[in-house]
């Protein structure tokens, strides 16, 4: 174990907290973050893996990487975006990943750390277009854990793939568990409504 990997582990221990072993993160894969509730989530799943001793990526408005904090923000595996772009967000991550050699990248598809209805699709779109996995990260406030589960393959089937996350986030608990959000996209109910399977 490494320098870095026994730090990362001494941190949680000093809250409390502990990684759930797990064989490995992918190079490249989308890690869900959820529970999103408070601001605790990020710094848990960044010290978790680095007992791992994988680097993860997040993205950012590619205004907030022009100040003096740009070269800090990818240190910290921060990736530039342009929102305005006209190939779309997911068509520029879709291109990351096909050019670099390593890309965990984190998604909370809640979006906010308040309670929603829906969570959003872009971590299923990007998922799909790169033709990555996706890896349910978990961070449970009940078992004072870090979990990075094990990589998801997608199906392109949104209903089984959504049942089969449901079923892996059961019993996970957000710190702040009155603002958990529903795990569910609204592309499912439209493509119940459709009669289609696929987003």
């Amino acid at each position: 174990m490494t320098l870095s990997q026994r730090f990362g582990g001494w941190i949680l221990g000093l809250f409390g907290w502990r990684v759930v072993p797990r064989a490995t993160i992918p190079d490249k894969c989308v890690v869900v973050a959820y529970p999103h509730t408070s601001n605790w989530d990020f710094p848990l799943m960044y010290f978790g893996s680095m007992v791992y001793g994988k680097k993860l990526n997040w993205l950012g408005k590619a205004e907030l990487f022009r100040s003096f904090m740009g070269p800090i923000m990818r240190r910290l595996g921060g990736i530039s975006v342009k929102r305005d772009s006209p190939q779309g967000l997911v068509q520029q991550i879709a291109d990351a990943f096909a050019n670099v050699p390593t890309l965990r990248l984190v998604i909370p598809p809640e979006g906010t750390r308040k309670k929603t209805d829906y969570w959003k699709s872009g971590f299923y779109r990007i998922a799909l277009a790169a033709k990555v996995p996706v890896h349910l990260g978990r961070v449970c406030i009940a078992t004072k854990t870090v979990d990075f589960g094990d990589p998801l393959p997608l199906t392109g089937d949104v209903h089984i793939d959504m049942d089969r996350i449901r079923a892996w986030y059961e019993g996970a608990v957000g710190v702040n568990p009155a603002s958990m959000g529903t795990i569910r996209l609204r592309d499912e109910d439209v493509a119940a409504e459709a009669g289609t399977k696929a987003l």
